[in-house]
């Protein structure tokens, strides 16, 4: 008969929620913490806690794929499709995952001030970087560059997007913002622009010039990179912003 261990066999000081509580959640890996949400274990040959949030890994990284990109978008139907995996442990998982998202959305980014490409692609990661469909943003600022709001302007398909510089300029308008930042993601990581994208920074600059709202920058995110049309063409010394 194989023994497999338990959580209750494990130490006091070694079992995920106390080491959760000692030394915060940073100390323990992607398996521990799969295992303070699934509860319980079971899964192929009565796997742990532990062993099934390893096995559901594992699952989840067939193919060479990150496992936490994988859980990112995943349904409850996939997650129930892996041994052990049954209603109430998916819907727990898709519930801290949701949860992570919109605590990373809100994050404290009130009146913060963009004064990088950086800066900007941090505060539009959540919207744009890891999304499988590509989407076009805008970062509403008022006349001191802090951050206004944010918005999702249009999305598309997983390789293109379609934004028209009325819907763009109807939403900064309505805002209030007094400088903008565009930006939109390539679902692929390749953040290089693509010759549309030079074609729509150029009609944006000449609309951002004519309603004097200065248009600081168009970037491109995706997987993990971002790129700004601003450090990487001339396009901003061919029509300037008066920024």
């Amino acid at each position: 008969m194989t023994y497999c261990l338990r959580i209750a066999d494990i130490p006091t000081s070694e079992r995920p929620r106390e080491r959760l509580m000692t030394h915060g959640p940073k100390s323990l890996a992607t398996a521990e913490l799969m295992a303070i949400l699934l509860g319980t274990g079971q899964g192929p040959g009565k796997l742990s806690a532990v062993g099934l949030g390893q096995y559901i890994l594992q699952q989840l990284s067939q193919h060479g794929r990150d496992p936490l990109a994988v859980l990112r978008d995943i349904s409850a139907a996939e997650l129930m499709e892996i041994p052990g995996i049954g209603p109430a442990k998916a819907t727990s998982i898709l519930a801290a995952i949701e949860l992570g998202k919109r605590a990373f959305a809100t994050r404290p980014l009130d009146r913060a001030t963009i004064d990088s490409p950086a800066a900007a692609a941090a505060t539009l990661s959540n919207d744009l970087m890891w999304q499988t469909t590509e989407r076009f943003a805008v970062l509403l600022l008022d006349v001191k560059n802090r951050l206004m709001g944010t918005q999702v302007i249009t999305i598309g398909t997983a390789t293109e997007t379609l934004a028209h510089p009325r819907e763009i300029f109807r939403e900064v308008i309505r805002q209030g913002a007094t400088r903008v930042i565009v930006a939109h993601n390539h679902p692929s990581g390749n953040v290089e622009p693509s010759q549309e994208d030079i074609n729509l920074t150029k009609q944006l600059l000449t609309g951002a010039q004519f309603l004097a709202i200065p248009l600081l920058d168009h970037l491109i995110l995706g997987n993990g990179d971002h790129l700004s049309l601003r450090e990487t063409t001339t396009l901003w010394d061919e029509c300037p912003q008066g920024d």
